[in-house]
């Protein structure tokens, strides 16, 4: 087809994945104006309209929906074009984009970096921190090279490397310290701090008290670790956070921290790529020297 460019595919996609001009002229970094331009231009060569354009959002034609699924699948080949060159040079170069979830970022993230860029001088690392769900969509979508995440995923296009486990610790306010550590069921019962829904945390940590998002007697949610801590620190309930964080979010709170009782629980941190990717051995170098990394 005469005049169909890559351009035109990757700013089709961003705007079937955003499903509004403004946010995905924002992603592609072109103007609103621009964007819909060049999705006329793809409209006129394709014959047929690909979208339905609404006063806030747009809508997919069934065209537009075969197209966008098309099109994801010629980008990520594209894209694996240039891992497989990359991969043929034996040394891991130019641009790497890595994800990592909320609740390993700030832990982990910088150490990754130092290690990658000691490894590499020359690698252009590009983090980004996001939920376990966006990540997975990013990779699946060639928009991430690989990702941090708690295993399992349980994606059968995705390759995982297991890093390391760690355990759950209970925080809870000062004046408690010298109280019994609070079984599961016990647990249920208290005033319990999680993070918001869509975090993998969460769910985990509702798996060790046996309960569902409406099971604990008094649930209260927060966007982030530091929150939940400070929010035990005030006097407001108990939760808990991974073994990771504990150095970083507890040193500027009125808190204490218990080991829970056995079987305590538990969380696999590791690393997931695309099994298609080029760069698999490459991606295997890095989780080796990720895995060596010293932990808390």
């Amino acid at each position: 087809m005469n005049g169909l460019t890559m351009k035109h595919l990757r700013y089709f996609v961003a705007l079937a994945r955003h499903g509004h001009f403004g946010r995905a002229a924002e992603t592609c970094g072109i103007s609103q104006p621009a964007l819909s331009v060049q999705i006329k231009e793809l409209e006129t060569l394709l014959g047929a309209p690909l979208i339905e354009r609404g006063a806030r959002q747009i809508r997919l034609s069934g065209l537009g929906e075969e197209l966008a699924e098309r099109a994801k699948e010629i980008l990520r080949a594209v894209d694996e074009l240039n891992d497989l060159a990359r991969a043929a040079q034996g040394v891991l170069t130019g641009r790497l984009r890595i994800g990592v979830i909320p609740t390993v970022a700030p832990y982990l993230l910088p150490d990754i970096i130092k290690t990658l860029g000691a490894m590499n001088p020359d690698l252009d690392i590009r983090p980004r921190e996001a939920i376990t769900g966006s990540l997975i969509r990013d990779l699946n979508e060639a928009k991430l090279d690989l990702a941090v995440v708690a295993l399992p995923v349980s994606e059968a296009a995705l390759h995982e490397e297991p890093l390391f486990e760690e355990d759950f610790v209970l925080v809870r306010p000062s004046d408690d310290a010298d109280l019994p550590v609070p079984n599961p069921e016990r647990l249920r019962e208290m005033r319990l701090l999680l993070l918001e829904e869509g975090h993998c945390f969460r769910d985990q940590a509702l798996s060790f008290c046996k309960a569902t998002t409406t099971g604990p007697r008094d649930l209260m949610e927060g966007s982030s670790l530091s929150t939940l801590v400070q929010m035990v620190g005030a006097g407001i309930g108990v939760t808990l956070i991974p073994e990771m964080a504990v150095a970083t979010e507890t040193k500027s709170a009125d808190v204490a921290v218990a080991r829970l009782s056995a079987p305590r629980p538990k969380r696999t941190v590791g690393m997931v790529w695309r099994k298609s990717s080029p760069m698999g051995p490459q991606f295997a170098e890095i989780a080796d020297a990720v895995r060596a990394l010293p932990r808390p």
